[in-house]
């Protein structure tokens, strides 16, 4: 049974925007929904949620809309004892309460050039709204969403998805997308960024939930970090050669560059270091948006993530002349990352640096949790459509074989970033599931498919119907009923 719970009123016009059409067109209707129809059977041993962010926006943006500026929408299915259950609502942050009120949108987005905002926000340039679209994790009981471009830390009721409010330990500076949080400890180290000296800020949050710990990281000049990443000890952060050109950003122009002729840079520090017990490590130009694990090994820090072959590539051609650079921004193939991993020496602060998998145009990646801060072997990436910010399967990556098995959704189905759930009693690294949502464009429904991971060459282990079509998202998480 499916229950309408509400319905937002948008005032977003017909158009021919890329990213406002197909699978990413936006979705208004909030809903509460059980017995779903199901293909295939739901494992008894699967109990937990399923949370995807979305971004989602209400209203005909104020000049350049880029995908990253929609409202945040989380999807949850809720599953226990072979049986599941579907929410969906709007994140209620200060900015969407604003719109909703003054029933347009009140802020640009980041690529709006010059800003038109009509008031102060957030981000480079403090002209962005706050949407809290891009991660979300499970940490307390609570669900927590964030936005890229530091803002505040929204908490959500698991059971609801109900706004319950802003992290009160959020800073003044706020935290960027990517938290991350010691299962071991209850600790949640982040970080955040700006375009005002010293450009970056690092933290550590208790299990108690209070701050504990928060230093300024000088950076050069403005940057654009997106994740970061934990050991046992030590915390990473990284300075990337992509960055607003400085003059233009002085004038209210965001254009990015990636400088080649700059080296990459990672800051590490032990989980409650000073900025004097930093040690900085070089490596080849590159971006990279995601990492996938970080663990000690002896003397040294190995990290592993998608390193990006071309962070900066050339417009795409089929796009409209406005978002030919977006587009290309956003699709895997112009991007062409694969998996890397870093060496830094603690001894000796040499950096060594290798490719691991040949696979290309795969990012989005997770690992079973189990085995965070430690030698993995097998890394499940998101695969993505050729032209577009789309998924259209995944892979699974074998660091032991070096080789990788694909996966594909189908055509015109596209999903979204897929945790690992590890089997009840399982013993071997593989052994669980992978969830996600699909967007099928030929049949104009939504799904939750659940894949055998140890297998993943089968078929679903089962495909749940969704009551309306979801528009196309990316970050998600899983969270087992213990941890709600």
């Amino acid at each position: 049974m499916a229950r309408l719970v509400n319905r937002i009123t948008s005032t977003i016009e017909p158009n021919d925007h890329p990213y406002l059409n197909g699978a990413w067109t936006p979705n208004y209707d909030e809903y509460d929904a059980d017995d779903m129809e199901v293909i295939g059977t739901i494992p008894e041993d699967l109990d937990g949620i399923y949370v995807r962010n979305t971004e989602n926006p209400v209203h005909r943006p104020i000049g350049r809309y880029h995908p990253f500026d929609g409202d945040g929408m989380l999807h949850m299915m809720q599953f226990s004892n072979g049986k599941a259950e579907y929410k969906n609502r709007f994140i209620r942050t200060k900015g969407f309460e604003a719109e909703a009120e003054a029933g347009r949108a009140l802020w640009a987005g980041f690529t709006e050039q010059p800003v038109k905002s009509k008031r102060p926000g957030i981000g480079i340039g403090s002209h962005m709204r706050d949407s809290s679209s891009t991660d979300v994790l499970v940490r307390g009981g609570k669900i927590l969403s964030t936005f890229w471009q530091c803002g505040d830390g929204y908490l959500l009721d698991p059971a609801s998805l109900d706004t319950l409010g802003i992290e009160p330990w959020t800073p003044p500076e706020g935290l960027s997308a990517h938290p991350k949080l010691d299962h071991k400890t209850g600790e949640l180290m982040f970080f955040n960024y700006g375009d005002k000296a010293p450009h970056m800020h690092y933290g550590v949050v208790g299990p108690d939930n209070v701050l504990k710990h928060y230093i300024p990281i000088d950076l050069p000049g403005t940057r654009l970090p997106h994740d970061m990443a934990i050991s046992d000890n030590y915390s990473i952060l990284n300075d990337f050669p992509l960055f607003p050109i400085p003059a233009a950003l002085e004038n209210g122009f965001f254009i990015p560059q990636f400088d080649r002729s700059m080296k990459t840079r990672f800051a590490v520090l032990p989980r409650y270091g000073s900025p004097e017990d930093i040690m900085w490590f070089e490596a080849e130009p590159t971006y990279v948006l995601h990492w996938t694990n970080c663990w000690e090994d002896g003397d040294e820090v190995v990290l592993e993530g998608y390193h990006q072959k071309n962070p900066f590539p050339p417009p795409i051609e089929n796009m409209p002349d406005s978002y030919k650079l977006i587009g290309a921004g956003l699709d895997l193939h112009s991007l062409r990352p694969h998996l890397h991993r870093y060496r830094f020496n603690l001894k000796t602060g040499e950096t060594l640096e290798e490719r691991v998998c040949d696979e290309e145009h795969v990012e989005f990646g997770n690992i079973n949790p189990r085995y965070y801060g430690r030698e993995h072997r097998y890394v499940y990436s998101a695969h993505g459509e050729k032209g577009w910010f789309l998924f259209n399967g995944l892979v699974k990556h074998d660091l032991k074989q070096r080789n990788a098995q694909k996966v594909m959704f189908g055509e015109g189905r596209f999903g979204s970033e897929a945790p690992f759930v590890p089997r009840k009693g399982a013993t071997a690294e593989d052994d669980g599931y992978l969830v996600s949502f699909v967007t099928d464009m030929v049949l104009d429904r939504s799904e939750c498919v659940v894949f055998d991971a140890a297998h993943l060459e089968r078929e679903p282990v089962c495909r749940i119907i969704l009551p309306h079509r979801i528009c196309s998202g990316t970050h998600a998480t899983w969270a087992d009923a213990s941890e709600l």
